[in-house]
């Protein structure tokens, strides 16, 4: 089973560290292009502030993070389940799980990154801005420079296991699962049900999904097709319904952290 997350827009910038090195990276064929969009970036970010803030989609409040991203070759890095911050991965709080689930998260989980792709949970990156909908200078979108390599490795890590796909959006831009595992890929949507009205929700559901995957870590489980992953969420407590490849949580409360 492989479990994409989305990252976090906010990162915690490690106060020491050693210097990013991306052939220590998992997933190293997605290294050369991660080696063309860290040039491109620190570049840009080393030119004008002012350029930089547009391209990136950076406030005035934001200034700092283009400093950061043009020093990113000599910045410190951490593991990247302590620089992604946000939500889902307070939600998901891998540093408390035990030694066997959080093994378990390193091997399974991947959170996906508009400037390295994949990363594992214990890959060692810095804090870094850099959004999946940007367009660098004479690059293009980075999306685009994502769909040629994206897919593959994902068909290649998942093998004949389960794909569970929790990105949002703009980073499912990034590469789409390829055509021969889609049948053996899970989407899942969160449904808040009040007054017997549902409604999907969109901020908490982040919470909820960290807590979905930090259960799945706990309980060991290791679903082949999206049948038995409906049956492990359902053992773990959930209400799950299936609609093809996604599977919608319905929830009574909604989680907030």
């Amino acid at each position: 089973m492989l479990i994409l997350l989305p990252p976090s827009e906010g990162k915690t910038r490690p106060e020491s560290g050693s210097p990013l090195d991306l052939e220590t990276l998992s997933f190293p064929a997605l290294t050369p292009v991660r080696e063309v969009l860290l040039r491109s970036l620190v570049k840009l970010c080393n030119g004008k502030p002012e350029h930089a803030a547009e391209v990136l989609g950076l406030g005035p409040t934001q200034a700092g993070a283009i400093a950061v991203n043009a020093a990113l070759t000599n910045e410190p890095t951490a593991r990247a389940d302590a620089i992604y911050t946000g939500v889902l991965f307070s939600a998901l709080d891998l540093p408390s799980l035990d030694e066997a689930a959080r093994g378990r998260a390193d091997s399974t989980i991947a959170i996906a990154s508009a400037l390295f792709g994949l990363v594992r949970p214990d890959d060692h990156i810095p804090a870094y801005r850099l959004s999946g909908t940007v367009t660098l200078p004479r690059l293009g979108t980075v999306a685009a420079r994502w769909r040629t390599t994206l897919p593959q490795v994902m068909q290649d890590e998942v093998g004949d296991g389960l794909l569970v796909d929790l990105r949002s959006g703009t980073y499912t831009a990034l590469g789409k699962p390829p055509a021969d595992i889609t049948g053996r890929t899970a989407t899942m949507r969160v449904l808040h049900e009040h007054q017997g009205k549902r409604k999907v929700v969109s901020h908490f559901n982040k919470a909820t999904k960290g807590r979905i995957v930090r259960g799945l870590m706990e309980s060991g489980a290791d679903p082949r097709s999206v049948d038995e992953l409906q049956g492990v969420l359902q053992d773990l407590g959930w209400t799950v319904e299936r609609h093809g490849g996604r599977l919608d949580v319905v929830v009574d409360e909604v989680a907030t952290s």
